[in-house]
């Protein structure tokens, strides 16, 4: 079976779901079921997933107190490190940092990557209401950029209450839509152009970034944005970044991939526990069967460019048998 990884997928303990959810009304709209290590690895077997790179979910450590934000998100990174210790052969991890605290974010990045030994980040959308192209938010990507650091970006509910008045489900269109803003900021910000080495990894697809990428086009054209000469088109920066499959797998959106970014730039991911145990499963089926897909685009989707980014996942690759 070809190698995969799954660049997109959830750890929940206990501890993070009860400091940032409340009861009925989980964030996002979606209660997933119950996480464990155990029943991780279970799905992982039954969906032929060789390694998860684990993150937390919506919506991040950062609950209005720094202190408290500071406690969580290292005793996340301290679990996510402990699951990839046990098990490297099955684990990755993407550290959370407590944005908006800056300081505490930088602290927080030396700790998980130079004294955890985790594989990257995972930033969000916007937290509390400020998206990722924000000024304030200038010395950590600085600091992403001097590590040139893989950066998984997941987004986080939209900060205008008219977003939600529909009472549907955030990951509908609200998550899709908050992406998509994320991405447009970083670009016309110029952080993308600031930050050449990142490896910027997009949850679902970019959200609707794949259906926009026309209008992003007219409004290079349209010059209606500053700072225009300090970077590249929307077009070029959309073919070096990274964009996930999770929720995104069907044949008429890896089209779209490959014509806005390149197969060659889209990773396999489930969204595991959040998407039903069955979908999680029959995802990499469908990408596994998809008529898309050359068998080397397939073998590179489901697991080997993934493996570029993270290069200790390589040394978990089966090697080609020896012709002959």
């Amino acid at each position: 079976m070809t190698f995969t990884v799954d660049i997109h997928h959830h750890m929940l303990p206990d501890f993070f779901w009860q400091a940032t959810n409340k009861g009925d009304h989980p964030v996002g709209g979606i209660a997933p079921p119950p996480w464990s290590r155990a029943s991780t690895l279970s799905f992982l077997d039954d969906a032929g997933i060789d390694v998860a790179v684990t993150s937390i979910s919506t919506p991040g450590a950062h609950t209005g107190d720094d202190a408290t934000a500071r406690t969580l998100a290292r005793r996340c990174n301290e679990l996510a490190a402990e699951l990839k210790r046990d098990r490297p052969d099955r684990f990755g991890g993407f550290a959370c940092l407590p944005l908006p605290d800056i300081d505490g974010a930088l602290a927080e990045l030396d700790h998980a990557l130079d004294t955890l030994g985790l594989d990257g980040v995972v930033l969000f959308s916007n937290v509390q209401g400020a998206y990722l192209g924000d000024p304030r938010f200038g010395p950590l990507f600085d600091e992403l950029q001097r590590r040139a650091a893989v950066v998984f970006v997941h987004p986080n509910p939209s900060p205008d209450p008219g977003a939600h008045a529909l009472g549907l489900p955030d990951s509908l269109i609200d998550f899709p839509a908050d992406t998509t803003r994320a991405i447009a900021q970083l670009h016309y910000s110029n952080t993308f152009a600031r930050t050449p080495d990142v490896k910027y990894v997009f949850s679902h697809a970019g959200g609707t970034l794949p259906y926009l990428a026309g209008r992003f086009g007219i409004i290079d054209e349209m010059q209606v944005i500053p700072g225009a000469e300090a970077r590249a088109t929307a077009a070029e920066t959309f073919r070096r970044l990274y964009w996930d499959t999770a929720l995104s797998w069907s044949d008429p959106v890896l089209r779209m991939l490959r014509d806005v970014v390149g197969i060659d730039r889209v990773v396999f991911g489930t969204d595991y526990p959040y998407l039903r145990r069955d979908l999680a499963v029959s995802c990499r089926e469908r990408i596994e069967t998809s008529p898309e897909l050359s068998d080397t685009e397939r073998t590179a989707v489901l697991g080997a460019t993934a493996a570029t980014l993270i290069p200790r996942l390589a040394a978990l690759r089966p090697k080609d048998p020896t012709p002959g």
